[in-house]
C-alpha cells in the first residue's frame, strides 16, 4: 500500500494592507465619514423605494418579498444611523431630495408591474455591489468593523438582487433600458452623496 502524499497546508491569509493615500486622497477621517454619509444616504433611498413600491402593490401578491427586503434594509439604515451619532458624521444634504426620488423610483417601477418593481431591485443592487466592493478594498485594514459590516450588508444586497432575479426582473418590458437608467441615476446619487 502506497503512502498518501501529505496534504498541502494551508497558508493563513495576509491581512489586507490599506491603500497607500496619495497627494489630494481624503485623510482617513474623511474618507470614513464619506463612507458613512453616502451608505447612510443610500439605505435610506432604499427604504424610500421600497415604501413607494408598497404603496402600489402592498395588497397583491407580489408584497411579501417587497416587505422583507424592506425590512432588511430598514435594519441597515438603523446601523448607519447609529454609526452616524457615535462618529459624529452630518448626513447629506440631499436627504430631501432622496425622500421625494426614492418613494417616486419605487411608485413609479410598481406602477409598471411586478416585474419592474424587482427590475428595480436588481438594477440598484447591482450598483451596490460595486459600491460596497471598492469602499471594503479601499478601506483595507484601516477599520475592520466597519468593513465587517459592509460585508454583511453587500451579501445582503446579493440576496436582494437574486432574489429580484427570481421574481421575473429580467422579464419586465423594457428591461435593459429600465435598469440602465436607474443604474446610471444611482450612480449619480452615489456621487453626490459623497459629496454634498
Amino acid at each position: 500500500m502506497m503512502a498518501e502524499a501529505p496534504k498541502p497546508r494551508r497558508r493563513k491569509p495576509r491581512p489586507r494592507k490599506s491603500r497607500p493615500r496619495l497627494p489630494g486622497d481624503p485623510s482617513l477621517d474623511e474618507l470614513l465619514a464619506r463612507i458613512i454619509r453616502v451608505d447612510h444616504a443610500g439605505e435610506y433611498g432604499a427604504v424610500r423605494i421600497y415604501a413607494g413600491q408598497l404603496r402600489v402593490l402592498g395588497e397583491t401578491d407580489s408584497a411579501p418579498p417587497i416587505r422583507e427586503m424592506a425590512e432588511a434594509e430598514a435594519r441597515h439604515l438603523e446601523t448607519f444611523e447609529r454609526l452616524m451619532v457615535e462618529r459624529r458624521v452630518r448626513p447629506t444634504a440631499l436627504m430631501p431630495l432622496w425622500t421625494v426620488a426614492g418613494f417616486a423610483l419605487g411608485a413609479a417601477t410598481a406602477a409598471l408591474g411586478p416585474r419592474a418593481a424587482m427590475a428595480c431591485t436588481v438594477a440598484v443592487e447591482e450598483v451596490i455591489d460595486g459600491h460596497y466592493t471598492r469602499q471594503i478594498e479601499c478601506l483595507g485594514d484601516d477599520d475592520p468593523a466597519l468593513a465587517r459590516t459592509l460585508r454583511k450588508f453587500r451579501a445582503d444586497e446579493h440576496e436582494h438582487r437574486d432574489a429580484g432575479l427570481a421574481h421575473g426582473a429580467a422579464e419586465a418590458p423594457g428591461y435593459l433600458p429600465l435598469t440602465g437608467a436607474i443604474k446610471a441615476a444611482s450612480r449619480l446619487a452615489i456621487w453626490l452623496s459623497e459629496r454634498i
